[in-house]
């Protein structure tokens, strides 16, 4: 049988990319959205490149619609292979002026949702193993500014990958996550808007905002999954264009006994750098 793979947020961007991606590479997929128009158009793009597919409409940031998606997919299929937590949005601003309610949102979708679609998957993928794969960002990783709802909820994301990937390698499930630079809905207006900011200056467009695009996650991600080590997990990898880069997690950078021998080889490494 064909490995099944539910995919949140596949209804654009990058996870629209997966899916049509997988969909050619032989897998069952499951395309999550919460318009069921676009939901439609993507089933259907795959079926017309030979591929099978279903869309299921479910807001991932409500726990009862998670379970009945869940429920859906174990009722046609019995099983589930593949799960990539790809559905995201965005509520930018200052920490200052940020609202509880964007705070919230952003939380509910990105961390959350992560949270309750792999809790639901899991008794349906730990007797056979499986791959959960997770979208992070820079952001989660390095911090953004007016982005500490998005950064915040990505870098929880990192503590569930690690956390999982310990827990859950003895039913052999690999946990691992990307960190996109790609052109999105989400990405464009950002995008445009640091080409115009250094074209006013006269200034080279940085290197950094040079993004690739969503296929190339796409191709990344199948190869990902399409790799047999189940050694390979509990990683991060940064994926831009055909560049891929590895992430470390985190270690202590020194250790001293005492307060003040602390602050002092702080303030060597500080002052080296």
């Amino acid at each position: 049988m064909d490995k099944v793979a539910v995919i949140t947020g596949a209804t654009r961007g990058i996870g629209r990319s997966i899916a049509l991606k997988l969909g050619q590479s032989g897998y069952q997929v499951i395309v999550n959205g919460t318009k069921q128009a676009l939901i439609d158009e993507v089933v259907q793009e795959i079926h017309r490149t030979g591929g099978e597919a279903r869309g299921i409409c479910a807001n991932v940031a409500d726990p009862l619609e998670v379970t009945a998606m869940v429920d859906a997919v174990i009722a046609e299929y019995g099983r589930i292979d593949v799960l990539i937590h790809n559905a995201g949005n965005l509520h930018d601003q200052q920490c200052l002026h940020m609202t509880d309610e964007e705070w919230n949102s952003v939380l509910d979708v990105h961390l959350n949702g992560a949270f309750y679609s792999i809790r639901r998957a899991l008794p349906h993928m730990q007797n056979h193993g499986g791959d959960i794969l997770l979208m992070t960002s820079t952001a989660g990783l390095t911090g953004s500014i007016k982005q500490v709802n998005y950064s915040a909820a990505k870098a929880g994301m990192l503590g569930m990958l690690w956390t999982l990937a310990a827990e859950l390698k003895r039913n052999g499930i690999r946990v691992n996550a990307i960190a996109p630079a790609a052109l999105t809905d989400m990405t464009r207006p950002v995008i445009q808007h640091m080409k115009e900011k250094y074209a006013s200056r006269n200034e080279p467009f940085p290197e950094f905002w040079q993004v690739g695009e969503t296929d190339d996650i796409a191709r990344f991600a199948a190869a990902l999954l399409e790799q047999p080590d189940i050694e390979l997990t509990g990683e991060i990898f940064g994926v831009n264009g055909s560049k891929v880069t590895k992430w470390q997690k985190p270690e202590p950078a020194f250790t001293e006994t005492g307060i003040e021998a602390f602050f002092t080889t702080w303030r060597q490494q500080k002052g080296s750098h």
